[in-house]
């Protein structure tokens, strides 16, 4: 059963806690950490990009010269694509590049990504984070004491405080069990879980 340090948020040592072998202790599979990662990505691209075609833009109603007898090639209108300020030819449109991959398969990448961090023992455990007011400086002062630099913090419920403490550290991100995702695992050296959010776990992915 792997296990975790506890810390409080001094940074003092509480000793450590057992992590359930079935969310943290499974064999990391880098392919479907690849395919969850691509997956998130690719739903977060907008699909805007939009050019005119042949028959949207504006000009060439008749024919620009006549068929024959000019010595030049036989142009039919001038909105080709040939043409300076002609439509172009199987250009982008607007559309979704989101696609979904198998449950099983998003689960076990999810485990995979959380399982890395606590093998790579880039994974740590907070008794309890509770902030009175919104405070930057109190949650630098919380990562620094955990000798923690680019972390993402795990909370078992949604905690406004906590959130928009760490909404101005550019390398800290809150998150809720619930929300946790392959990408924002990854993206983060480090985790940083509450110990209720240790709990909560073992709930969400029973």
């Amino acid at each position: 059963m792997p296990k975790a340090p506890l810390f409080n948020m001094k940074g003092e040592s509480l000793g450590t806690v057992d992590l359930p072998d079935e969310i943290f202790g499974v064999e990391p599979h880098a392919d479907v950490l690849h395919e969850a990662v691509v997956m998130q990505l690719a739903s977060r691209r907008l699909g805007t990009a939009k050019v005119k075609g042949r028959s949207e833009v504006s000009g060439g109603g008749k024919k620009p010269y006549r068929q024959k007898g000019t010595g030049r090639a036989r142009q039919g209108s001038i909105r080709a694509a040939q043409w300076v300020g002609g439509g172009r030819i199987f250009g982008p449109s607007p559309r979704s590049y989101s696609y979904r991959i198998n449950k099983k398969v998003r689960r076990l990448a999810l485990l995979s990504a959380l399982s890395s961090r606590a093998l790579e023992a880039n994974f740590a455990v907070v008794d309890s984070l509770a902030m009175d007011k919104p405070s930057t400086k109190a949650m630098v002062s919380v990562l620094e004491n955990l000798k923690m630099g680019n972390t993402l913090v795990v909370t078992s419920e949604k905690d406004r405080n906590v959130e928009l403490s760490a909404r101005n550290i550019p390398e800290a991100m809150v998150l809720t069990v619930e929300g946790l995702n392959v990408y924002d695992i990854l993206n983060h050296e480090k985790l940083l879980f509450t110990a209720s959010a240790v709990d909560k776990a073992k709930e969400v992915f029973a």
